[in-house]
């Protein structure tokens, strides 16, 4: 009895001893384990956000080249109809051709009546039909757009406030559409409306990018596609776009007051050789026709005109700059 009690007292004493390098190693293993275990976990995670990432990236680009094929489809199906309602014009097509047959008639009698050659008649009916009309459209299209442009950047801080505060994306355009003057108040009444009859918000506002060809309403556009298929935080999106206008019109006015005095000498060189014509018309009435009554002078009126008419479109683009 002796003897077993004394081996198992040694037994107890030296088997920590002994097995100390093998519970080492056990524990070792097992910290390498939970080590490895949490490299993969999160190296799956690190792989899931990244996957993440890139779907949205994913989105993105097929959003953007989405727009981008809509814009070039836009381009090329650019209607008169479509150039009226841009104009915020409210009248039918015919109404416009019987206005640019108006306007070719009182182009044309009037060098009939002073008994100007025929052909300078025709030509002036050609512009009254075609040149007028057309002009006139184009600057009512721009002032209503440039209208349009001093406003855009509040309504869309409007539109963040109200963000801001709770409400819904179509309430907040409520509020730029009861609150806003034109064109900015109905261009989004128009977006309200269509959502009462199932257009949604994307939808709306392309169909306002058709009647208000802007980079800034194509800016929203996209801001609205993008966060309503990747989701995100919009009120902050529409925050940046508002600075981003803002940008945009103080660089617009910095090149309008750089390019005024190229401006200012092209109206007067453009205008130069019609005040010489009245002047000396006021001085000396028959110093002139011969420019008028005989064909070599016609001819020379003409080619002077077009000449000057290209040099005109020359420097008008020249100090015409696009941002």
């Amino acid at each position: 009895m002796v003897v077993v009690a004394v081996g198992g007292v040694a037994l107890a004493l030296l088997f920590p001893l002994l097995s100390g390098g093998n519970a080492q190693q056990r524990l070792k293993a097992v910290a390498e384990n939970k080590k490895a275990g949490s490299t993969q976990k999160s190296g799956a995670f690190n792989r899931l956000v990244e996957g993440q990432k890139d779907n949205r990236r994913k989105q993105i680009q097929e959003t953007l080249k989405q727009i981008d094929e809509r814009e070039k489809q836009r381009k090329k199906r650019l209607t008169l109809r479509m150039q009226l309602m841009q104009a915020g014009l409210d009248i039918s097509v015919n109404m416009f051709w019987i206005f640019s047959v108006i306007t070719a008639v009182l182009f044309a009698v009037p060098p009939l009546i002073f008994g100007i050659p025929w052909y300078v008649s025709v030509l002036a009916g050609i512009v009254g039909f075609f040149g007028f009309p057309r002009w006139l459209l184009g600057f009512l299209r721009k002032r209503r757009q440039n209208i349009f442009l001093n406003d855009f950047a509040d309504a869309i801080d409007v539109m963040v406030r109200g963000l801001k505060a709770g409400l819904p994306v179509s309430d907040a355009m409520k509020v730029i559409a009861a609150e806003s003057g034109p064109p900015v108040g109905p261009e989004f009444s128009e977006v309200v409306e269509g959502q009462r009859v199932g257009i949604t918000i994307d939808q709306g506002i392309e169909r306002m990018f058709e009647r208000m060809p802007l980079s800034e309403v194509n800016f929203l556009g996209i801001v609205m596609s993008i966060q309503s298929k990747t989701g995100g935080n919009l009120s902050e999106a529409l925050n940046n776009l508002s600075k981003v206008l803002r940008d945009r019109k103080k660089m617009k006015a910095k090149i309008r007051a750089v390019s005024q005095e190229a401006k200012s000498s092209a109206a007067i060189i453009g205008a130069l050789p019609f005040v010489i014509m009245g002047a000396l018309t006021v001085l000396n009435p028959n110093y002139l026709n011969p420019l008028f009554n005989t064909s070599s002078g016609n001819i020379m009126l003409v080619g002077c005109g077009l000449w000057m008419l290209t040099g005109v479109l020359v420097m008008r683009k020249m100090i015409n700059f696009e941002i």
